[in-house]
């Protein structure tokens, strides 16, 4: 039997500032070297778990704590941040924030200089450190200058470098595109297998984190422990969706397929199901034809022609980037970290101006507006939701723009509170945000540009942070946007949400336009998925196993049965309202 790690018994915590706890009579046993996935909805508990295991809480957020929590077996309220830091070590989902050191080299020494490491001895672990995250050519290069892969390597190397006990991962996949995110679940996977280091990961994408083998999934909703159960188990039972949690996309397929999942296929691994007699099912299904969305004919509402742009001489951003977007759209612009993406979204908002071509919006030169002419057309959601905001209330944040514009104050109650509805913030409404968590303040960011109405609408990784539940609320509203006629370019990582979202992807990589296809085709070709740091889905793996001629076939028919699906669910919703 492994030495019982980490215990929580009839564990409640309630927040100073808030009526009723956020955590109720928890019980929970993590063993030495084990690896768990802690998921659940946003608002669930998860991350006030995980303040538990680092000693934020109560060192840092204070409130009223019942039961017991140990770590190695001692009572966690009994240590101090400091003795904890000695045993958990913690990468945060914004690892910008966790940085400290003007270089990679001194970030990764912080924790030995608090010590009072002799210098020789403190290069060469930070040497060594680095070395085992791969890092090691780096050190001397600023963190903020680095990938969004890479600052999550230094992160790791940081808490690393003096020995502790327990790896505790707070979202690790939020920010990454998906091949940096591959990376860094089997950068994880290699580091506990070599250390044998407790493993804990808090995040809502299963199927992501499933690739490296995990011991169980811990399901927190309300506040309490809805499910711990090894991940085969827990897959079989549906209780993940049943709590806004998204399964994998590939036990879903089966599922619409009419196969029964259950422990016995071994739903935790694609790599691992049992396909012998699940094949003629699914290929069954996947002869089932459905018509594709009518394609929109209107007229060019963007057109990119010969686009170059760079922020310094001689280093181009974007070369010769041409493109055109039709009135109604819902366009994917994909690609690895720095391949463009949000540089071509600054020069389309007039925020940036090319070095040559032409960027033409209703068929007006953009250069020939101010930049409030084009905000009348073009909206814009950043990733980063605290570089939009600007007011100390929630509903003040969301009404801004109206008001600058001058719009009548009950016109602007109207539009707000139905925008903050559709966006689940009407609750929060009076709130200020900065208490607000970072999925919480995307919405708002989100739900400020959306109250505009733009006829042209930019969402730099929208649903990034975003449980299921409130990406589906999210991505429902963004679609009824469009069939009013507003243009969706949406900025993204999440492969999901281009297969079931959009109509065509924008490929770029190194500063070009490299594919411009249908999502299907896109996850389909592995040759474009690699140079693009994308990863080809797992229905195409699916569709490989079940030795599908054109493992294509399959993918489009889950795309074409799941749109058939929220069109049937978004009339019942009109029937009954």
């Amino acid at each position: 039997m492994k030495k019982k790690i980490i215990a929580f018994k009839a564990f409640s915590f309630k927040y100073r500032s808030q009526e009723s706890p956020s955590l109720h009579a928890i019980n929970l046993t993590i063993h030495q070297g084990e690896r768990v996935l802690i998921t659940g909805p946003s608002g669930s508990g998860k991350s006030t778990l995980g303040r538990c295991l680092n000693g934020l809480i109560s060192n840092a957020y204070k409130g009223e704590i019942r039961g017991t929590l140990e770590i190695m077996g001692a009572r966690s309220d009994d240590q101090t941040l400091s003795a904890l830091s000695r045993k958990v070590g913690t990468v945060l989902q914004d690892t910008d924030a966790q940085f400290i050191g003007l270089t990679v080299g001194e970030d990764i020494a912080f924790a030995l200089e608090n010590d009072a490491i002799p210098q020789a001895r403190m290069k060469r672990a930070v040497q060594q450190a680095a070395e085992r995250v791969g890092m090691e050519r780096f050190l001397k290069q600023s963190p903020h200058e680095l990938s969004g892969g890479q600052k999550q390597s230094v992160a790791m190397a940081g808490v690393m470098v003096d020995p502790v006990n327990i790896l505790l991962f707070d979202e690790p996949l939020a920010n990454l595109d998906p091949l940096s995110g591959r990376s860094a679940m089997h950068l994880i996977d290699r580091i506990q297998k070599e250390t044998g280091v407790t493993v804990i990961i808090i995040e809502h994408r299963v199927e992501e984190v499933l690739e490296i083998g995990i011991d169980r999934i811990v399901l927190v909703a309300d506040g309490r422990i809805a499910a711990d159960a090894p991940p085969d188990q827990l897959l079989s039972s549906g209780i993940l969706g049943a709590h806004g949690v998204r399964e994998p996309l590939y036990l879903t397929a089966l599922k619409r397929a009419g196969i029964p999942i259950t422990p016995e296929l071994h739903p935790e691994s694609l790599d691992r199901i049992k396909m012998g007699s699940i094949v003629k099912s699914l290929r069954d299904w996947a002869e089932v034809t459905i018509p594709e969305r009518a394609q929109t004919s209107g007229q060019p509402i963007l057109e990119l022609s010969h686009v170059c742009f760079g922020y310094e001489p001689n280093r181009p951003a974007l070369e010769h980037v041409s493109f055109s977007v039709q009135a109604g759209e819902r366009i994917a612009l994909v690609g690895k970290n720095g391949a463009g993406k949000s540089t071509l979204t600054k020069l389309i908002c007039g925020l940036e101006q090319p070095d040559s071509g032409a960027i033409y919006v209703g068929g007006v030169d953009i250069r020939t507006q101010t930049i409030r002419e084009r905000s009348a057309k073009t909206g814009l959601v950043m990733q980063n939701p605290n570089q939009m905001l600007s007011q100390n209330i929630v509903f003040d944040e969301v009404a801004f723009g109206l008001r600058i514009r001058g719009i009548d104050e009950e016109k602007i109650g109207s539009r707000v509170c139905e925008t903050m509805k559709v966006c689940g913030l009407y609750p929060y409404r009076n709130w200020p945000v900065s208490a607000l968590s970072f999925g919480q303040k995307k919405r708002v960011t989100i739900a400020s540009v959306l109250v505009l109405e733009p006829s042209l609408l930019i969402l730099d990784e929208p649903t990034a942070g975003q449980d299921y539940q409130h990406y589906t609320e999210i991505m429902r509203f963004l679609e009824s946007l469009n069939d009013k006629g507003v243009t969706l370019i949406m900025i993204t990582h999440d492969m999901h949400l281009m297969l079931e979202y959009t109509d065509r992807a924008l490929v770029m990589a190194d500063g070009q336009l490299i594919a411009d296809r249908h999502p299907a085709d896109l996850l389909s070709d592995s040759e474009i998925a690699a140079r693009a740091n994308l990863k080809t889905t797992s229905l195409y793996h699916l569709a490989e196993r079940a030795g599908f001629s054109n493992p294509s076939a399959l993918v489009y028919r889950f795309i074409q049965g799941e749109k058939r699906r929220r069109s049937r669910s978004e009339d019942a919703d009109a029937q009954l309202h």
